[in-house]
């Protein structure tokens, strides 16, 4: 019995080693995965799972009513409640800070200003929509942005196209800081044109800049580039689509965390529970608003010595109680892109049809990859070190059953097959430009706030009350997403860390 209990380790490390060898194998044809002698096919078998991306919360998925929670005050009725699932993800914690936005703009300078000026000057934000006829605000236009007093507060005056773009450069930035830690590739301080690293160009072996090293090739024995099989590099970074942003920001998870059913057994109004825009809990906090905004005419932030958010303008976007979910002003600061198109009859689309109720989002003009007629690889990076992409044609998706437009803004809803008639493009505001902003600002009154409401402004547009966060797809599904997660807790947010923060 003695030396068998002394023997019990080592059979036990046995057991793991044989069942190892088994799961190099396929389970469908026995062949040996991982292994130089037998072709060299690889295989993660040690994946920990994709991990948290700087500055986001991972927000389990799940289904929940999206649409008005209150009375529709507009009488727009352009967001009736239908019922939809919402595929887990990840969301910024906060609003991109003008600290945030001038390192992007630090950058693109730094990379394209000598060449391509067009581009650093593509990239600045607007900072004359500050101005107004009737009011002193031009300290703002001169201060907001750049001043250090600012640097933590939500950038503005970014178009919606701007915010995109914003997210498709943090994507390679965070992706370069990956492989840099990793020692695969050393830190160019000064990147130029096409040779800045763009996360697909280097997929597609098109990156020719400073590699360090490479990972280990099981197929030849010696060194390759990262694949995106390797699961090291993070997918693109994005805007939230509406579905989700609604979502996030009311955090119906969170507050049913300890529900052993799988029904809500309540709905928000706001990000926070009850109807109150004041913190109802008897503590220090107590009486504090929950937001930041325009509580009536004339009113931004209450008088003197006893302010009601704290604020004329924005705030820090730290600053104010963050949701369930530990999501900064998902309510109030600034209204904030989602990458939807609006039409004001998605919502009935989505009643009518139930195949469009998982990850609704109206928007979609899909793209492929531009590539060389005889060998189909993909045609050389452009001046700006990215790969060329060109639109579906419709006449390319016509056979296909899933979908048969390259372009399906209007489906449904202004297209031939449907009865709208509000004429976009032509006699409207609502046009292929139209793209859905959320979330109440500083110069909103509370209506705005509740995460039901939508409001559209052009795509190249700007105001001083808009500005943006990123979203990213949580790839792996949705069944991984249990106990305790990544973010701290079950679903990212502290309770206990839950309160204001005064600065």
């Amino acid at each position: 019995m003695k030396y068998l209990l002394k023997a019990l380790p080592f059979l036990g490390l046995a057991v793991i080693l044989s069942s190892c060898g088994r799961n190099d194998r396929s389970a469908t044809t026995n062949w040996k995965m991982n292994d130089t002698k037998w072709g060299g096919f690889e295989t993660k078998q040690d994946y920990a799972g994709q991990e948290t991306p700087p500055n986001m919360v991972l927000i389990p998925g799940g289904n929940f009513v999206m649409g008005f929670t209150e009375e529709d005050v507009p009488y727009d009725w352009d967001n009736i409640p239908r019922r939809v699932t919402v595929s887990t993800f990840f969301m910024d914690r906060t609003e991109i800070s003008n600290a945030d936005y001038l390192l992007y703009l630090d950058w693109t300078n730094l990379a394209y200003g000598e060449s391509y000026p067009e581009v650093y000057l593509g990239a600045l934000p607007d900072t004359l929509v500050w101005r107004d006829e009737l009011s002193y605000n031009e300290p703002y236009v001169e201060n907001y942005l750049r001043h250090p007093a600012t640097k933590d507060h939500p950038v503005v005056g970014v178009s919606w196209r701007q915010a995109r773009e914003y997210a498709r450069w943090r994507t390679d930035r965070v992706n370069e800081a990956i492989l840099i830690d990793k020692g695969i590739l050393n830190p160019n301080p000064a990147p130029k044109d096409d040779q800045v690293f763009v996360t697909d160009s280097y997929f597609a072996g098109q990156y020719t800049g400073d590699v360090r090293k490479g990972v280990k090739d099981l197929r030849t024995g010696g060194d390759r580039q990262v694949r995106k099989e390797d699961g090291m590099l993070q997918p693109e970074f994005r805007l939230p689509t509406e579905a989700e942003w609604e979502y996030a920001a009311l955090a119906l998870p969170g507050l049913q965390a300890n529900e052993k059913d799988e029904n809500y057994t309540d709905r928000r109004i706001y990000p926070w529970s009850g109807n109150s825009m004041r913190y109802q809990r008897h503590d220090r906090y107590q009486g504090q608003m929950y937001a930041n905004f325009k509580r009536r005419g004339g009113d931004y932030m209450g008088i003197a010595g006893k302010p009601n958010d704290g604020s004329s303008v924005t705030t820090a976007v730290t600053e104010n109680f963050p949701n369930d979910f530990g999501l900064y002003n998902m309510a109030g600061n600034v209204n904030e892109w989602v990458e939807d198109l609006y039409r004001p009859l998605t919502s009935q689309t989505l009643n009518d049809f139930e195949n469009h109720d998982l990850n609704s989002f109206r928007g979609n003009d899909f793209r492929q990859l531009k590539r060389d007629p005889v060998d189909g690889r993909p045609l050389p990076k452009d001046s700006l070190g990215r790969l060329q992409y060109e639109y579906v044609d419709d006449a390319d998706a016509a056979e296909r059953d899933n979908y048969k437009k390259g372009r399906v803004f209007n489906y449904l809803d202004g297209d031939d097959q449907s009865e709208a008639e509000y004429a976009t493009n032509e006699h409207t505001l609502i046009s292929d430009k139209a793209r859905v902003y959320k979330g109440g600002s500083w110069a909103d009154r509370a209506y705005w706030l509740s995460p039901g409401t939508r409001r559209f402004m052009d795509e190249d547009k700007s105001s001083r009350t808009v500005g943006f966060r990123c979203a990213m797809i949580s790839v792996g599904g949705d069944s991984s997403v249990s106990g305790t997660g990544r973010s701290g807790n079950r679903f990212g947010a502290d309770p206990k860390k839950s309160r204001r923060t005064r600065r």
